[in-house]
């Protein structure tokens, strides 16, 4: 299907899956990037994107000083510069709350902003990650109620899940197939056509919006399974003083062994949207098993793992109360900023609980978020000081080069939750 002539899309939100999406469509399309954070959209206009998903030259090359350029990334937070688009694509964060319960207010507020500023013949896509149902049946009405327009007569959804890997510089949002939908047949296309234009990997054109809602949340509650499934393995393992990696490696010498590793899962998908599925199943009165199940055993790993710690400690005659220990890393993943939803938070609480004095270290982190988000203490530096333990728990490529032995005295421990360290580590999960 072919495309309006004049294609103007309005990004909202400008995180870790909104700005690499403005960034590749504003390469062929005229582009606004809108964003509530005033700092952010600064940042981003001054040619920086702190989250690292976009490289400064990179996005330098598609910044434009207006908002009607042919093609190219204008940044703002005036919802005036985005009234004359006729695509908005919603890519604003989906969280949960103290509780593990679906917080969809990001998605209401978005859907409020663009309300403002709909028109007939528009098109709303959202990319965030959701339960089915939820565009239809939660942001729809929103969109209605702000715009007096009516939905599938003015105006027409899409859902197109957000498949971005933060700090993959390899499986980037162009070389990942996208899977697209609309809320009536002919819109289907109109999306789908959207995001083949500038996606290489090319695109599922799923048959309702609900089918590929659920086919996002299932891919993240796939590996969260799978996950929690190692991870007792390796609780199971360790007890049997096996190592896990090890048995790993053998099985995966079989075809179709599914080669996942024990770990912590945090961060803003994995370790969240699984509640998303929990939530609506619960709903139509269905109590999950095995997805809750996974949920719990995962969330319990931050404890283990300062348990396996403080025993190998005190095995190695290290007096645990006072005890001066390194943590590296405190992001949810490696190579990547984000600190939202991380878990080596809980490793960190519960080895102060043994009264151990835990010092932080990570180079990427955002040491204003952390204390903001967790009260902790985080360097950007490296401290010069030597520890009684060490622990590798992200394995950022920079601590993949580290002298290890110059933070280590004479009978330190170093431990690796992730598992990359090989022989000189004492122990890993």
């Amino acid at each position: 299907m072919e495309l309006e002539k004049k294609v103007k899309i309005a990004v909202i939100g400008l995180g870790y899956v909104g700005l690499p999406l403005a960034r590749l469509f504003a390469t062929k399309y005229s582009v606004v990037g809108f964003d509530i954070n005033e700092s952010r959209v600064n940042s981003l206009k001054s040619g920086t994107d702190t989250t690292l998903e976009v490289e400064d030259d990179v996005l330098q090359n598609v910044l434009v000083a207006e908002p009607d350029q042919e093609k190219g990334l204008y940044c703002t937070t005036s919802l005036n510069d985005i009234e004359n688009c006729n695509y908005y694509i919603v890519t604003v964060p989906t969280p949960v709350d103290k509780n593990n319960r679906p917080d969809l207010t990001p998605l209401y507020r978005s859907s409020e902003t663009v309300g403002k500023v709909l028109k007939k013949g528009d098109v709303v896509i959202y990319e965030s990650t959701v339960y089915p149902g939820v565009t239809e049946e939660q942001c729809v009405p929103v969109l209605e109620q702000c715009s007096g327009l009516i939905f599938n007569e003015d105006f027409f959804a899409g859902y197109s899940p957000e498949r971005i890997n933060p700090g993959d510089k390899e499986h980037t949002v162009e070389k990942i197939l996208k899977v697209t939908s609309g809320s009536t047949p002919e819109i289907g296309l109109k999306v789908d056509a959207l995001y083949k234009s500038v996606i290489t990997a090319g695109t599922h054109l799923a048959p309702s919006i609900k089918v590929a809602e659920a086919a996002k949340v299932i891919e993240n509650s796939q590996r969260d399974i799978n996950i929690a499934f190692v991870n007792e393995l390796a609780k199971i393992f360790n007890l049997m003083n096996i190592d896990t990696q090890e048995v790993l490696e053998a099985a995966s010498t079989k075809w179709n062994f599914l080669p996942f590793k024990p770990g912590l899962v945090g961060g803003h998908c994995i370790g969240v949207d699984p509640y998303y599925l929990a939530q609506r199943a619960q709903e139509f009165g269905y109590h999950p098993e095995i997805i809750l199940a996974g949920r719990r055993l995962n969330d319990s790993m931050g404890e283990y793992v300062a348990s396996q710690i403080v025993k190998l400690m005190i095995k190695k005659g290290i007096s645990v109360n006072g005890a001066e220990l390194l943590m590296l890393g405190i992001t949810f993943k490696e190579n990547c900023p984000d600190v939202r939803n991380t878990k080596i938070v809980d490793v960190v609480k519960a080895l102060k609980d043994y009264g151990i004095l835990v010092t932080i270290y990570d180079p990427l982190a955002n040491a204003n978020d952390v204390i903001k988000e967790y009260n902790l203490i985080t360097l950007n530096t490296m401290p010069n000081n030597k520890f009684d333990a060490i622990v590798l728990g992200v394995s950022h490529k920079e601590f993949l080069e580290l002298d290890f032995v110059e933070l280590q005295n004479s009978n330190s421990l170093l431990y690796d939750v992730k598992g990359v360290l090989g022989d000189i580590a004492d122990n890993r999960l």
